[in-house]
Formats: C-alpha cells, sequence, structure tokens
C-alpha cells in the first residue's frame, strides 16, 4: 500500500509517494480537473492520499477518492500542530503528509458532496448580502445624525415609505 501526500495550491499539488519505510517527491500536478483525473487514474485502488484542507482540496477529494481506498482532508491547523518543522517548502510539506498519513496520525474532515457544498456557498452569500445591506443603511442613519437632521418623518426609513 502506497501513502500519498499532495501539498494543494491554487495551481498545482506537489506530490509525495510513501512506500514501505521511504519517501520520496513525485512532481507536481496541476490543479485542473482534466490532470487531476488523469493523475487519478494513475494511483492504485489500494493507495491512501492525504491533502489538508484548504481552497481546492475538497474538489480535488471528489476527483481522486472513485480511484483509491481512502481520500484523508485534515484540518490544517490540526497538521501544523503535529509537525513542527523549520523547514517549510512544497515538497517537504507533501512528504510530511504522507508520513503522517503512514503513521496512521490523520484524521479527516467531513467532506461535503457537491450539491451540499454548493447549498452552504449560497447561504454563505445571503449572508455576506444581508450584512452589506445592514452596513450600508446604518451609514445612512449615520450621515443623518451626523448632517443633525433627526429621525426620518416617516416610521421606518428603508420602509415603503420611506423608500418613497
Amino acid at each position: 500500500m502506497r501513502h500519498l501526500g499532495l501539498d494543494v495550491h491554487q495551481t498545482f499539488c506537489e506530490v509525495a509517494i510513501r512506500e514501505g519505510k521511504k519517501t520520496h517527491s513525485a512532481g507536481r500536478v496541476a490543479t485542473n480537473r482534466e490532470t487531476l483525473e488523469l493523475f487519478a487514474e494513475s494511483l492504485c485502488p489500494t493507495d491512501e492520499v492525504a491533502m489538508e484542507a484548504t481552497g481546492p482540496a475538497m474538489e480535488i477529494a471528489r476527483i481522486l477518492a472513485p480511484h483509491v481506498a481512502r481520500v484523508v482532508v485534515a484540518n490544517a491547523q490540526d497538521v501544523r500542530a503535529i509537525s513542527h518543522a523549520r523547514v517549510k517548502s512544497d515538497r517537504f510539506d507533501a512528504r510530511t503528509l504522507a508520513e503522517l498519513l503512514a503513521a496512521g496520525m490523520l484524521e479527516s474532515v467531513w467532506v461535503p458532496n457537491a450539491e451540499t457544498q454548493a447549498l452552504r456557498r449560497r447561504v454563505a452569500r445571503r449572508a455576506a448580502l444581508v450584512r452589506q445591506r445592514t452596513r450600508a443603511k446604518n451609514q445612512v442613519h449615520a450621515v443623518l445624525s451626523r448632517c443633525l437632521l433627526g429621525r426620518a418623518p416617516v416610521g421606518e426609513l428603508f420602509g415603503a415609505e420611506g423608500r418613497a
């Protein structure tokens, strides 16, 4: 069984493979769907893959999962707590992930399916829009107060009457 560590970035993934008691770097893979699917097809069904939960990691995990025995998306803070490394490079991080996976020291975070992840993004976007709207309304109230214009002549400045 091989243990692979992927140090994930926006444009590439640094790959390290641990076989037996040896870990070696396996180069880089571009972070795009076609290249990752080709990479996934080259993996063995008994392989295990580990990566930190960063930007595109969830989608990469979904691409790799059907081709390997297990994909571990590890909490980035937990990985940092486990490996206090002075050396900080993509190659070293990928090797560390592979070694931690082989040692059984990584636990996976929950990886939502694509539908759930899209719904979560939609809810987060709505919450951000509501915060923006509240901020804008508060700024209008602050301008009225700063200019000593007092309260609006209507009950609610942003209600139907106030907007009219």
